[in-house]
Parts: C-alpha cells; structure tokens; sequence
C-alpha cells in the first residue's frame, strides 16, 4: 500500500457513512453501536501493543545502548506529559470543539448544513489517533492506525448525518485537508530522522494508543492530547544519548 493510503480510506468511509446516515437514519441499537466500539478498542489495544513493543528494535539499542530504549519512552511520557498539562492541550482542544459547536448551533429555521461540518469535523480531525495514525503512515509504518480510525469515523459518520444531514459528508475535506498535511509531515520526518529516532517515536506512539484503546474500552478517560508532546521529546532524548555516548 502507498503512503497516504489511511487518508484516502478514512475520506471514503466519512462519505459512505454520510451518505448512510442520511438514507437510513439512526436506526442501529445502542447495545450494537457499543459492541462495535468495544471490538475497535481491543484491535487499537493489540495494534498499540505491537508499536510499543518496537521499543526493542536493534536499531535503538545499538544507537543508545540495551538498558536506554524503555528509559527514553519513559522520559518522553514524563516530560511530554507534563508540558501537554501545564499547556493544557487536552482541555484547549475540548473547548476549541465547544467553542465551534456553540459558534455554529443551530437556531430555529437555520440549515443543519454548518452544525454537521463543525461537529463531523470536530470529532474527526482533533483527536490524538489522527495525528498518531497520520505520522505512522507518513512515516511507513503501516496505515494500520488510520484503518482503524477510518471504520469509528464511518460508523460516527452514520450517527451524525442521520441527524444532521450532508454537512457531514462535507467534513471530509476537512480530514483529508489535515490528516494529509499531517502525513506529509511524517514521510518528511522518515527522511531527515534516523531509524533509532523514527523506532523511539513509534514505541511512544504505541504507548498513546493503548490510552486512546482504554478510552474506547471506557475503562479510563486518559488525557491522551495532553502527551502528545512526548512524540517530539522520545526523538530529542535519542538524539541526546547519541551525543552523550559519543
């Protein structure tokens, strides 16, 4: 499969399930609806398991040494995590969303038109899987992660145009906009960074998985937005090591 593949994929289920919504309605049970999203978040929890676990990739241990891999995961998750907190990036996001939603609510006699995009576009573009899911397949790890989001993103894409109509459909753009950029910024990365660096990203990519699986799985709402900042400490801590041992 090409790069930017996840993208094209994603886009296309957007517009089928756009256009499903508006036919059908919202006519899928609740219980089916949670069944379906808690199968999604044990398949992101076995792919966040396998991108962890490259965290033991010779190419990292050759370039920082065999005991230094987990430690760099470790140290970007707490360094990371701290910043993302002190910016507050989970809770700006979530009330850049509000802000969007109330900005365009729709008022009595007004097209649903915009509420649909906003929303649709809320919902798919600003959540931690697009930028995960964008950079490991920018990078050539695999789309496996933007699959993945493609088949919540159609299946939300049903719920929201059922009563919001073709604005939906219209976030698509959006998506493709955004999750391109996001991939073209990956394949740049895979060009410039080193193997170790790229494998370091991925391990702590994989570990911001597992929190977005426990959210699926509603076992814990992890602020996964808030540790986003690990994925640029993991690469400058291996870079770090690299000089240091040198």
């Amino acid at each position: 499969m090409f790069i930017g593949i996840g993208t094209v994929v994603n886009v296309a289920t957007v517009l089928l399930g756009s256009v499903l919504g508006v036919l059908i309605g919202h006519r899928l049970p609740d219980r089916t609806r949670d069944l379906v999203t808690d199968a999604l978040g044990l398949v992101t929890l076995l792919i966040a398991i396998s991108s962890a676990l490259t965290v033991g990739d010779e190419a990292l241990s050759a370039a920082v040494g065999d005991s230094a891999p987990v430690l760099i995961v470790l140290g970007a998750m707490l360094i990371g995590g701290i910043a993302g907190s002190l910016l507050r990036i989970e809770q700006r996001l979530e009330g850049f969303g509000a802000w969007l939603q109330h900005r365009f609510s729709r008022r009595d006699g007004e097209s649903t038109f915009v509420e649909g995009f906003v929303s649709a576009s809320m919902v798919f573009c600003v959540g931690p899987l697009t930028f995960l899911g964008a950079l490991s397949d920018g990078l050539g790890r695999g789309a496996d992660q933007l699959l993945l989001k493609s088949v919540l993103d159609g299946f939300a894409s049903i719920a929201f145009a059922a009563s919001l109509g073709w604005g939906v459909a219209a976030s698509a753009l959006v998506v493709l906009v955004i999750q391109g950029l996001m991939t073209a910024t990956g394949a740049l990365l895979g060009d410039v960074l080193p193997e170790a660096h790229v494998t370091a990203l991925g391990a702590t990519g994989g570990l911001l998985l597992i929190g977005v699986a426990l959210r699926l799985l509603k076992i814990k709402q992890v602020a996964v937005a808030d540790l986003l900042p690990a994925l640029i400490v993991a690469p400058l801590l291996v870079q770090l090591l690299v000089v240091v041992r040198n």
